[in-house]
């Protein structure tokens, strides 16, 4: 697998634009500090794995590649901004403000064949192979690059019995709920329906009384030129039943004397005191776990469809020797508390407060004894059916990865839940290695 970097042939690199643009499309779309907060670091690549269609489904080749390039056109009639660019506007006082031209500039669309590569050489490798990162487009991109480079890429790479359908999307524009939310749609549309089941509201979410567009200091933005060099990893899928993660809540509850702590909040948990100990680090180091939290579901006046991101880190910070030997049950305690903290009062006061003074997230900011979590099980990810059959597995690329990302996903299974590590190589041995760890996860 190592020298099938080679392999990936470009076919074809193309301009998608929307079919029927509509008349609402040619608007300007202003920035949130939800969305403004991620300008400098990279965007979200999420992909799916297919079988290859068989002849009486969707005929492969070209036929299959100019089907799925006419339903991207379709699709983006509905998401205006994916077809759009940044406009960047520098004022007097040493600042700069941003928005969304929906324009239809069009999304980038490339065709890629991975010669010799298999179905079998993504899926059963104990580790993610690293030709993966090349079935996406956009690489090495930042958001903040979108005032010339396209919002969205998508790449379809044929294999020899399978597809991909890579999607690059820019993170300052969509947040994961947006991200699938358009995967959702696309694949309906693939399908044949002439209309979305879940149109997108477009409209952006400000606190009442905003002063906008919101003016961010150069000096913020100048930080992009810092460079992070990230420390070696490498990627490695765990999958949990719903069995043993109903187990591990179960436990964690138990501990805990209360019934709040949630499937997902046990699971982290279980993940991070392993790794915490692993690594065998100073009782006293403190050591961190951010979780991205949505507020849609905290914000009644945020639809489920809003389109843009909308979401807010929260992080739980431990002493090491605390985080291994409190238990699962404390740590998931932990984990519950500062997600309920995230009320909708404190939503706005993280608004207000970002609006007049204003700080980006740069690349490596979570980086040193932290996890970060993305994503989420709640994510409709295998109910992406193009028009041949649903995704066999979901990979990410290479964007904003650094030791310790840790990305969730809903498993094949129901109630399943498969966790992508991002983490040093020795950490990732040696947790797949650990018996108390492993044997929450199935093989």
């Amino acid at each position: 697998m190592n020298n099938k970097t080679e392999s990936i042939r470009y076919i074809s690199k193309s301009n998608v634009q929307a079919s029927t643009p509509k008349e609402a499309a040619a608007q300007r779309i202003e920035l949130t500090p939800w969305d403004l907060q991620l300008l400098l670091v990279g965007p979200i690549q999420k992909g799916l794995l297919f079988y290859k269609p068989k002849p009486q489904q969707v005929q492969a080749g070209p036929s299959l590649i100019r089907h799925l390039n006419a339903s991207l056109s379709c699709t983006l009639d509905h998401f205006p901004p994916l077809a759009g660019r940044f406009v960047a506007t520098e004022h007097g006082d040493d600042t700069t403000s941003f928005y969304i031209n929906c324009n239809n500039v069009g999304a980038l669309f490339v065709h890629a064949i991975a010669d010799g590569v298999s179905i079998s050489d993504i899926i059963e490798p104990l580790y993610v192979p690293s030709i993966l990162h090349s079935f996406f487009p956009l690489n090495g991109v930042k958001n903040i690059d979108s005032t010339s480079e396209p919002i969205l890429g998508v790449q379809v790479t044929e294999l020899v019995d399978g597809i991909f359908i890579g999607c690059t999307m820019n993170h300052t524009v969509c947040d994961g709920t947006s991200f699938w939310h358009f995967f959702n749609s696309w694949a309906e549309i693939s399908r044949g329906s002439v209309s979305l089941s879940n149109s997108p509201v477009l409209e952006r979410w400000f606190l009442e009384g905003s002063d906008f567009p919101i003016r961010i200091p150069n000096s913020q933005i100048k930080q992009i030129h810092e460079k992070f060099i990230p420390l070696p990893t490498q990627d490695r899928v765990f999958h949990f039943t719903k069995e043993n993660i109903t187990k591990l809540k179960a436990k964690a509850n138990a501990e805990a004397d209360t019934n709040k702590i949630s499937s997902l909040q046990a699971l982290l948990a279980h993940l991070w005191r392993s790794v915490s100990r692993l690594q065998h680090l100073d009782p006293n180091t403190e050591v961190h776990y951010t979780l991205l939290i949505g507020a849609r579901p905290r914000l009644k006046s945020l639809p489920i469809e809003y389109f843009g991101s909308a979401i807010q880190a929260g992080t739980v910070t431990l002493k090491a020797g605390e985080l291994v030997e409190q238990g699962l049950g404390n740590v998931a305690w932990q984990m519950n508390r500062m997600v309920a903290s995230h009320t909708e009062e404190k939503l706005k006061e993280f608004l207000e407060s970002w609006t007049r003074s204003p700080r980006l997230i740069m690349e490596g900011s979570f980086t040193k004894n932290a996890l970060v979590t993305s994503s989420s099980p709640q994510f409709n990810i295998y109910g992406n059916d193009f028009g041949w059959g649903k995704p066999i597995a979901v990979r990410s690329g290479k964007a904003n990865k650094s030791g310790g990302k840790i990305t969730v996903y809903r498993g094949v299974e129901e109630g399943s839940v498969d966790i992508e590590a991002c983490l040093s190589p020795e950490t990732l041995e040696a947790l797949g290695n650990d018996e108390e760890f492993m044997a929450a996860v199935t093989i």
